[in-house]
């Protein structure tokens, strides 16, 4: 069996107001983070001897914020998962850690690539103090220089960071000279987000108490840009990363030649994934006749539920997602990459190809210049379009059910896994 595999670490050194990530804070004395590992360790044995997985393309620890376990912790932890993953027949050619800069000191990086880690995510956000403390982002801009040439020394071009669009009291002049400080570390990827103001999180309460003063805003409270403001700052972020030679080939993600998130694309074209810790989530979907088997599980957001139970059996909501719905979400997130779904893999999984499945919609997308000519994707300006035509996706899918009307030949050799 071939998957990917993600790390959930559920620490953080304090919780952003725009943050709907399971996280806990801690302190660097916390004893969870040491049972943490241990149990990590425990079920990344079990999971390995389980699922008969013997490729991980990849690998990605993310968070919460991983490098909170700081240096020695992640030593262990790296050291751990390398015993393990050398017993199998191929380990990640990739394998990315998430940091943020208050924890991403030298000793940290050092230990990551030590251990084998050879991507790092940073999480810059922003140097423009005034919009970091508005969303009581840890840490101080000040810092940000020092990490980013540590980063830049340890994993050359092979790191990434991550820029915020729309931030509070950003605006225009300040996004765009985040970009230029960023640039001068000479990331190999960027990605660029655009402020998102979730249900149940602090930002979204003070937003709803803006509103609630009809323009008056409440005392303490920072100003979030408009939806179209919004809008326009980060086309101007994506004008200035596209100028300074990095590619969009994703929604949020733009990358250098070579660069692109290997990772994250297996996500967006629905290759099959494993995942360990809290609040983790996998899918595995069968390239076996009939179409459409899945299996889905996400680890309960509980950690202490989670270091309690025994490593083979974790605290797990599950789900078999049937092959329609395995369908459209293979189209929700396929349309995200710049290259659409993997058109191979998606005939093996339904039997039906792409174009016979959405023909209509991919016409009319066409003809207004927002699709490939020969392939079914978005191109850059279809990007940023993707909902509605999603929306136009799943109305000719309900429509006309391919699955339902396609007979699906079952193919003695088209069996396992994606790899």
């Amino acid at each position: 069996m071939t998957a990917s595999l993600y790390i959930h670490v559920p620490f953080c050194a304090g919780v952003c107001d725009y943050c709907d990530f399971y996280s806990i804070p801690v302190g660097a004395g916390d004893r969870r983070m040491d049972a943490y590992i241990d149990r990590l360790l425990a079920g990344a044995e079990c999971l390995l001897r389980d699922s008969g997985l013997r490729r991980i393309p990849t690998a990605y620890i993310g968070g919460g914020t991983p490098s909170v376990l700081g240096a020695a912790r992640f030593k262990r932890l790296l050291k751990g998962l390398g015993g393990l993953m050398a017993a199998l027949d191929e380990g990640p050619r990739e394998f990315t850690v998430e940091a943020n800069p208050e924890s991403a000191d030298r000793a940290f990086l050092e230990a990551c690539r030590e251990g084998g880690v050879n991507r790092l995510s940073l999480g810059v956000q922003s140097f423009h103090e005034a919009s970091r403390r508005a969303v009581h982002r840890v840490g101080g801009a000040a810092l940000l220089p020092e990490r980013l040439k540590g980063a830049r020394e340890i994993f050359g071009s092979a790191f990434s960071a991550d820029i915020i669009s729309g931030l509070p009291l950003q605006g225009e002049s300040f996004l765009l000279r985040d970009l230029e400080r960023l640039l001068e570390y000479e990331p190999g990827h960027v990605s660029l987000y655009s402020l998102t103001v979730e249900p149940g999180t602090p930002l979204a309460e003070s937003s709803r108490a803006a509103a609630r003063a009809a323009g008056a805003l409440p005392e303490g409270a920072a100003p979030l840009p408009g939806a179209d403001e919004a809008d326009r700052l980060w086309l101007c972020g994506r004008g200035f990363l596209e100028k300074a030679g990095y590619e969009q080939y994703e929604v949020s993600n733009f990358a250098r030649p070579g660069k692109r998130s290997a990772h994250t694309i297996r996500y967006w074209r629905m290759e099959n994934w494993l995942a360990l810790g809290p609040a983790a989530s996998a899918t595995i979907i069968s390239d076996s006749a009939p179409a459409g088997g899945g299996r889905r599980y996400t680890v309960l957001p509980d950690l202490e539920a989670w270091l309690k139970g025994p490593p083979d059996a974790p605290p797990l909501i599950e789900e078999s997602p049937d092959a329609e719905t395995l369908m459209k979400e293979t189209f929700l997130m396929g349309f995200r990459y710049i290259e659409g779904p993997d058109p191979a893999l998606f005939e093996r999984r339904f039997g039906v190809t792409i174009e016979n499945a959405i023909p209509e919609t991919l016409a009319r997308w066409r003809e207004r210049g927002l699709a490939g000519a020969g392939r079914a994707a978005l191109n850059r300006e279809g990007l940023l379009l993707l909902n509605p035509f999603l929306l136009d996706v799943f109305e000719e899918l309900e429509t006309s059910a391919p699955l339902r009307q396609t007979p699906i030949q079952a193919d003695p050799k088209a069996c396992g896994n994606t790899g």
